[in-house]
């Protein structure tokens, strides 16, 4: 635990160091994510090849929601542990958590194909274990919370974008590789990779994991002060006091920002790879390079021009040229969808059109890249030091459940008509709600910043 008394020359050292590991931590995380996540339909589809469709689209649906609902039942909890018994030992147990369920699934896609039960078993039970270890990134945040002041708690909430970026576009490009080093040699073909082989993603996520325990073990401090262990019930795994937080004028309506801004880039996010591949014929590798691209996006936008204003700018008038960018390219997407829809109409096809398609994406990524860090740094700079923790933890379980509604809404408005623009243009209605709520949000700033 850090003291207060510490040399300042050591206590900066001593910040620092926090910093790298978090930085390492939520990269690690994400990189993980990021290799398992384009891998979790094919494998599945791979292993239940002679199951009903039903079944395999109910699978591969539990996947991905488990995942996001354990984030959202335990994002709350381990901030609120975290703020009474520190941030170093929450974090350590996040990445043993990462080791043992990336491992485990890696087990799971070892498995022959006939024992596709157990298999698609042990992947359920790895994104649950995944999920619950991965919630603890409000406990990363908490970590910049306590390093920083005020002034710079904007840029270090970037520091973690920064991270999220880097990780989501090296995931896909290791999984990418993995599929070029080894492709199908199966009569299995919907697999896309040779079942010998399948293990590799989730073991090199699990590799991963474990480094990052082992130097997190060596060089992370505790940074929560000792000022700063809040008094009250220890009820950590508590709805009620989830509602209390929602219901503080000055964050309830920056979580609601939050969660309608993610609900929002979540139905752009699962529909990408289905539109790209009914517009421009893309395949999976295909599409594995384009959510490198928009990790690209991510990591440049906050590392290079977020980091760089914030400080110097407002995290609110961040916020707002982030929601400009966002309408912006969600809706230049929208326009864009029923353009390629015409053009295949007149059987001339987009193709020539990509760029468009591109750049209104790559707007839309850089928005939300200046929000996602403008609404946790003002979240944080209004919460109280011993309720860091769990602020940012009931903030980070909204964006669970924005991540499980996103996805089901985008999947189930897809098809409603040809042009598959209905997912953009959802997502451009939540972004104009979040504009209601900026009055009220100008409002409580000034009030906090007097």
């Amino acid at each position: 635990m850090m003291n207060e008394s510490m040399n300042p020359e050591k206590q900066a050292v001593s910040t620092k160091s926090a910093m790298s590991i978090v930085f390492l931590v939520v990269f690690i995380d994400l990189l993980g994510f990021g290799i398992v996540l384009p891998l979790v339909p094919l494998v599945t589809d791979g292993y239940l090849a002679s199951r009903p469709q039903l079944e395999k689209d109910i699978s591969i649906a539990l996947l991905f929601s488990l995942f996001s609902l354990m984030q959202f039942l335990f994002s709350p909890f381990w901030g609120r542990l975290s703020d009474r018994i520190g941030r170093r030992p929450i974090l350590l147990m996040s990445l043993t958590g990462s080791v043992v369920f990336y491992g485990l699934f890696a087990v799971a896609c070892y498995l022959p194909l006939d024992a596709e039960y157990w298999a698609v078993g042990l992947m359920l039970l790895s994104r649950i274990g995944a999920g619950i270890a991965g919630a603890s990134v409000s406990t990363a945040s908490a970590v910049i919370a306590d390093s920083t002041t005020k002034e710079n708690r904007a840029k270090g909430m970037g520091l973690i974008g920064v991270a999220f970026g880097i990780g989501f576009t090296f995931g896909p490009l290791i999984a990418f590789a993995v599929l070029t080093l080894f492709p199908s040699t199966s009569v299995n073909e919907a697999i896309g990779l040779d079942p010998a082989y399948a293990w590799v993603p989730g073991a090199t996520a699990s590799l991963l994991s474990l480094m990052a325990l082992i130097v997190a073990v060596l060089k992370l401090p505790e940074t929560r002060k000792p000022d700063s262990t809040p008094h009250g019930p220890r009820s950590f795994m508590s709805f009620g006091r989830s509602l209390q937080v929602l219901k503080m004028p000055a964050i309830g309506p920056l979580i609601l920002v939050y969660f309608l801004s993610i609900f929002a880039f979540a139905n752009y996010e699962a529909t990408l790879s289905r539109f790209t591949k009914d517009v421009f014929g893309f395949d999976v590798k295909q599409n594995f390079l384009v959510f490198a691209g928009v990790g690209v996006v991510l990591m440049i936008a906050q590392g290079g021009f977020y980091r760089r204003f914030a400080g110097k700018v407002t995290e609110l008038r961040l916020m707002l040229i982030g929601l400009a960018c966002m309408l912006a390219g969600l809706g230049s997407l929208l326009v864009f969808a029923f353009f390629a829809y015409q053009l295949n109409e007149m059987a001339a096809g987009p193709t020539g059109f990509q760029w468009l398609f591109y750049l209104s994406s790559a707007i839309a990524v850089f928005g939300f890249a200046f929000v996602n860090p403008s609404v946790s740094a003002m979240i944080s700079k209004r919460a109280s030091a011993s309720q860091q923790g769990e602020v940012l933890g009931v903030n980070q379980s909204s964006t669970a459940i924005a991540r499980i509604l996103g996805p089901a809404v985008g999947s189930l408005v897809y098809g409603v008509h040809p042009s598959h623009a209905v997912p953009f243009a959802a997502a451009v209605g939540l972004l104009l709600l979040v504009l209601f709520l900026v009055p009220v949000i100008r409002r409580d700033d000034a009030v906090s910043v007097s």
